[in-house]
């Protein structure tokens, strides 16, 4: 395909399937680690969403050489959606407006509400919209994500019909922010992500815990002793594929209870992951005899493991301290590769703050574009903010 002109020097090439993008040069801007920026990964998510997502993938030249990488991804939402967001935030709204806006959502449960355009990845946390070398400077790049966004709803044709834009999940700031408030962006913070960086010389699990006080040492001895009765295996590709129900369960029990319901994975979600990704991604079952009550799942990035999607019998959870157990898991995977990093995502922050993780805070820029983005955005920002939680330390006081 021709590229197209976006900023002096710079011009970009659009392309509506992964399958379609130009190999050479997409691959020329991201490294062999990041797979979330890996065709065959963003092929996978196609064929997960046939009819329900949109994606656009973009390459950004400067002087016809390939310097950036960006794209998006289109999701419709139906009215139902939202109704559990407007009810939390309602009743500090005494909106005539908003009260008729709520009886319109109840009455049209089905009906698409809201498409939302994403530069970046709705599935993981963390800034996967784009990627360009080092050689743009940060201004740069800002300027170049808000004109192509600008530039692809309209070619699009999408502008008329897109409800609001959002540019997710940023460590450090978009700048300069005044470019981005010029064009009309929310700033806003959501859940952090919490991550654990692992000490250098400490190769193993008990190693990391010889770090910790006594009393988290202890606390943690007892998460282990709970998980006593507990088998864990190793789920290869033929095990994902025989288990797929049992597993498809587990997933749907953490679904049910998240805060925001984007995109559900499908159930051969797993088995496809592996099968494109064999040694740098993993599933652990948990298994009582013969009863899978939990699992996770994580990809080996460079020197960072990513903590991907988990599930759990909630049933057993207590009694067994399965999320724990899970989260020391990743610390001990990790720790055995050598590797520099865990990133555990966002939720439960507190409990992950006990076995060593802190917050990266994460900043979102969102557009509304229409009335009915306009009435939504105030409630959906006020209910994606981080809760109130206690920051733990459980290493020792030097």
């Amino acid at each position: 395909m021709p590229q197209r002109p976006i900023q002096e020097a710079y011009t970009f090439t659009l392309f509506e399937r992964a399958q379609l993008v130009n190999q050479p040069d997409w691959k020329a801007v991201i490294s062999p680690s990041d797979f979330f920026f890996d065709l065959k990964y963003l092929q996978l998510i196609e064929q997960c969403y046939p009819s329900r997502l949109e994606v656009r993938y973009v390459i950004v030249y400067h002087k016809n050489q390939p310097c950036g990488i960006v794209y998006f991804q289109i999701i419709d939402f139906k009215a139902s959606v939202f109704g559990e967001l407007l009810n939390e935030e309602v009743d500090a709204m005494a909106s005539q407006r908003m009260r008729l806006f709520e009886r319109y959502i109840d009455k049209k449960q089905n009906d698409i509400l809201m498409r939302l355009f994403t530069c970046g990845n709705n599935l993981v946390s963390g800034k996967y919209g784009f990627l360009f070398r080092p050689s743009v400077s940060e201004t740069k790049v800002t300027e170049l994500i808000l004109a192509l966004t600008d530039v692809i709803a309209k070619e699009e044709k999408l502008r008329g019909t897109i409800s609001a834009t959002l540019i997710k999940d940023f460590e450090v700031p978009l700048k300069p922010l005044s470019l981005v408030e010029e064009q009309k962006f929310t700033q806003f913070t959501v859940e952090p992500n919490m991550e654990v960086h692992l000490p250098e010389g400490v190769s193993n699990l008990e190693g990391y815990l010889q770090l910790f006080s006594k009393k988290y040492r202890n606390r943690a001895k007892t998460i282990f002793k709970a998980a006593s009765a507990i088998t864990v295996k190793s789920l290869d590709l033929k095990a994902l594929q025989d288990q797929q129900a049992e597993l498809y369960k587990l997933y749907e029990s953490i679904y049910k209870r998240a805060k925001f319901k984007l995109l559900k994975l499908p159930p051969n979600y797993f088995e496809g992951c592996k099968s494109l990704f064999e040694s740098h991604f993993f599933v652990f079952g948990y298994y009582k005899e013969q009863e899978l009550l939990a699992f996770c799942s994580g990809f080996v990035m460079g020197d960072i493991l990513e903590a991907h999607y988990i599930g759990l019998n909630y049933e057993h959870n207590k009694t067994y301290e399965l999320y724990q157990n899970i989260l020391y898991l990743f610390i001990d995977k990790a720790l055995q590769h050598g590797l520099k990093k865990v990133n555990f995502g966002r939720t439960a922050a507190e409990i992950k703050s006990t076995v060593g993780a802190e917050p990266q805070h994460l900043e979102c820029y969102i557009r509304a574009q229409n009335t009915v983005s306009r009435m939504i955005q105030k409630p959906f920002i006020q209910f994606l903010q981080p809760q109130a939680w206690v920051q733990r330390n459980p290493f020792k006081e030097e």
